[in-house]
């Protein structure tokens, strides 16, 4: 078959995505050799980062794509992502009107992967495990409207809430919420290294060498009790150093399906090749990038130096040059795809304007130019990284208002160092939780956010964030959830710039890449199977 592209719309919150075109949707086959993905995920240990594979920390989309296939939540999200659907629960619901008490009752005959029952014990324990230990990765922020777990039985789990939290089944569709074995998982430590188990549709075993995890062997897990269709009985997931290396390993054949993160090249060059036996497809994504600030910095602590870089930053302009047709322009934290969007940034701010930022700076007394320092990571989001920093240094520097320098650090210092707020400003992605705004709010304005951000605004925290999640009905909280973003774009502690599509790259017998990435950039790796498509 010639190399084409796949488009796959989705309209988030709302509907369910629609196959638009071939590629492979139906199941595959489950026999045959391995199905091998390429990733330009990293996946290390160090020092700040010993037990980067277990749900109570894990807070990254890699390794919360390898967590995904072997340790099972009591929900999960549907292909189509739509409501979150049982997946080790049999079924799950609100018992009450206030949207407190949640119950779950588990699948008859639940194993872990080694053969042990899995109870109501089981899933109590995992849960208060994972918020006890709190970890700094940011993660249990998610279970955070958790006050206590209740057992009856072997069977039934009951969550009593400490406020009304629409989203909580979605949070126990995250790995954060993960059933683990207490004879493999300690209440009082995590469990360090590249080793997990648990109940998903595969068993794991990685290869490592000097801190680096280079494959994940998934081998279908035969004690899997769940709602998942498991379609091929092997997966294994390669690690490349870049997008270059893992490109040139499928023009080889050494791999079937390539994933994130291709650079905008490589995806123009499939998208407008003729030939080949290698299919891309696109899929609607909620990937966000933005710039963090440590509000308490000097050199930013002044809102008005955030308020003219923001009034600054041409991002159609960035995700021309840098991106091209592969990006949209982004003026909140929140999708544009997603229900309770507002261009908060845009109705602030409006067109890029130096004489506005010259004012703005002016009004507040401060000098010119703003000398200030742009980090970046140099290998966890792509290879265009350093291209948009360099663009976005240019558009400040031209404006002879900011003396902007860039830099770049590898992940593994970057992700440590700006949680340790040793950076002013940095350069972020983010790939939501659950497709929903209070996956793009929470993470960065509530408390223990993910960034560990001094911005702490007290009506965002105390009233706003509960307010919108009391409403099951997420329509009827948009006017909350535009305050909340209002109230982002006047004081700044982020800056919103682009929102992502996804794409798969994979060979012509590969089926099942339709689904293989759902809008969060969730692999869905039990999708894939070996066939021939149309």
């Amino acid at each position: 078959m010639n190399r084409k592209t796949l488009v796959l719309p989705a309209v988030v919150g709302l509907l369910a995505p629609v196959l638009a075109a071939c590629g492979g949707s139906d199941g595959g086959s489950g026999g045959g050799d391995a199905i091998s993905v390429g990733t330009t995920d990293r996946f290390t240990i160090t020092k700040d980062d010993a037990a980067p594979l277990d749900p109570a920390w894990a807070y990254d989309v890699g390794a919360w794509n390898i967590l995904r296939h072997t340790s099972q939540t009591l929900m999960t999200q549907p292909r189509g992502d739509g409501e979150p659907v049982p997946e080790a629960a049999e079924k799950c619901a609100f018992t009450d009107t206030g949207n407190e008490r949640y119950a779950c009752t588990l699948r008859d005959g639940l194993k872990f992967s080694n053969g042990d029952a899995i109870t109501a014990e089981d899933v109590k324990y995992s849960i208060d495990r994972a918020i006890s230990l709190k970890a700094d990765s940011g993660v249990s922020a998610l279970l955070s409207t958790v006050d206590t777990v209740e057992t009856q039985g072997d069977r039934e789990v009951i969550f009593h809430l400490n406020s009304a939290d629409a989203t909580f089944p979605y949070k126990l569709s995250t790995p954060v919420a993960g059933i683990v074995n207490k004879a493999s998982y300690p209440k009082g430590k995590l469990r360090e290294g590249f080793e997990l188990s648990g109940s998903g549709p595969y068993e794991m075993k990685g290869e490592s060498r000097d801190g680096v995890l280079n494959k994940v062997v998934f081998t279908k897990n035969p004690n899997y009790k769940g709602s998942l269709t498991v379609n091929n009985d092997k997966v294994e997931l390669v690690s490349f150093d870049d997008a270059e290396a893992m490109g040139s390993a499928l023009d080889k054949g050494d791999i079937d399906v390539m994933t994130r993160a291709m650079t905008p090249e490589q995806i123009r060059k499939l998208s407008n090749s003729s030939d080949g036996d290698v299919k891309l497809i696109e899929v609607a994504g909620l990937e966000i990038r933005y710039l963090g600030f440590n509000v308490d910095a000097p050199s930013v602590k002044d809102k008005a130096v955030r308020q003219a870089m923001a009034q600054l930053i041409n991002r159609d302009e960035l995700v021309a040059k840098v991106y091209g047709s592969q990006a949209e322009p982004l003026y909140s934290m929140v999708p544009a795809s997603i229900t309770g969007h507002s261009n908060s940034f845009f109705n602030k701010y409006g067109d890029p304007s130096t004489s506005e930022a010259k004012q703005t700076l002016k009004s507040a007394g401060i000098d010119t130019p703003v000398k200030l320092t742009l980090h970046y990571t140099t290998d966890h989001y792509g290879a265009a990284t350093k291209p948009e920093f360099e663009e976005l240094q240019r558009q400040l520097n031209e404006s002879g208002l900011f003396d902007i320098d860039i830099k770049g650090t590898p992940w593994a210092v970057f992700q440590s160092a700006e949680r340790d707020l040793k950076y002013d400003v940095f350069g972020m992605g983010w790939f939501p939780d659950f497709p929903d705004a209070d996956s793009f709010i929470a993470p960065f304005l509530d408390n223990g956010n993910t960034l560990n951000s001094p911005y702490l605004n007290p009506k965002i925290i105390n009233d706003l964030i509960p307010e919108s999640r009391r409403e099951a009905d997420r329509l009827s909280a948009v006017d909350t959830l535009t305050e909340i973003q209002d109230i982002t774009a006047e004081d700044v502690p982020v800056i919103p710039l682009w929102q992502g599509k996804q794409y798969v790259a994979a060979g012509d017998d590969v089926t099942g890449t339709a689904y293989l990435l759902n809008s969060s950039s969730s692999l869905q790796l039990w999708e894939l199977g070996r066939g021939v498509s149309d």
